[in-house]
């Protein structure tokens, strides 16, 4: 059992909360027994380290039993260990160390998408892993965050996917411009989401989102500039019809996300 929080391996772990250290090693840090099971589930190969306290271990057996499957081996470690190890205030006991594996644009694209999520300038964690983990859920290919938008393997971009990162495709890196002029070409509707926009319900009425598209979404404070507005081959809205001030992006993003798996999917 690892038991001393301040060796250099447990510092180790612990750095890749910092983009520096994720940057220099190639790795990320993946906390919780949920995200840890979806790893081992979908992408084992990617584990490098698995760590777990006894206790954290018994009350998650499925881990135990899916890493057996896929071959990884789990060290024990102390819950002093774990707490030094993680990025959260309460760890829940499970920390696995994993190889990075953003997917090209070109292979994205090149899979002949019919819903894809773009993210401009998306700055805040909790928004960008949450808006992942809809477009999972909604049945997207594949989700494209810009250079302008927050690291993809931050760990609080990580948890808020809930695992859903091992689900999706993910294209990290790149410019707007460039994926709008692809997407375009790959046969891809480009729709902004934006408060200057057509109403989303009429827009329903209309099966404007029936055919393949790739959602826009903006930064959480200014939206989208104009001349990235201006790329867009059309807006569309989100209405409030209560009394709320504005609605927080990955809600909205939900939202659009859906209306198209619903559009595309209807008889």
């Amino acid at each position: 059992m690892i038991d001393n929080p301040r060796s250099p391996r447990v510092r180790a772990v612990a750095k890749l909360a910092k983009r520096d250290a994720r940057s220099e090693t190639g790795f990320f840090l993946l906390e919780g027994p949920q995200a840890v099971a979806e790893a081992l589930e979908f992408r084992p190969e990617l584990l490098v380290d698995l760590f777990a306290t006894p206790t954290a271990l018994e009350r998650n057996g499925a881990i135990s039993r899916r890493a057996t499957e896929a071959g990884v081996e789990v060290e024990f470690v102390s819950e002093s260990v774990i707490e030094a190890m993680a990025d959260t205030v309460t760890p829940q006991g499970v920390i696995a160390v994993c190889r990075q594996f953003p997917t090209s644009l070109k292979d994205i694209l090149g899979a002949e998408p019919t819903l894809i999520a773009i993210l401009e300038e998306v700055r805040d964690p909790g928004n960008a892993g949450t808006i992942i983990r809809a477009a999972d859920a909604a049945g997207a290919d594949a989700v494209i965050l810009t250079g302008r938008s927050v690291d993809l393997y931050n760990p609080k971009v990580v948890r808020a996917t809930t695992g859903s990162l091992f689900h999706v495709p993910v294209c990290v890196g790149v410019e707007l411009e460039t994926v709008l002029e692809k997407a375009k070409a790959a046969g891809l509707q480009v729709v902004a989401a934006d408060i200057k926009g057509s109403d989303l319900l009429a827009e329903r009425s209309a099966g404007t989102l029936a055919g393949p598209t790739a959602w826009l979404f903006g930064n959480e404070a200014r939206g989208l500039s104009e001349e990235h507005f201006a790329l867009a081959d059309r807006a569309i809205t989100v209405p409030i019809y209560g009394h709320a001030e504005s609605m927080n992006l990955a809600t909205a993003a939900s939202v659009c996300l859906y209306e198209s798996a619903f559009a595309q999917r209807t008889p």
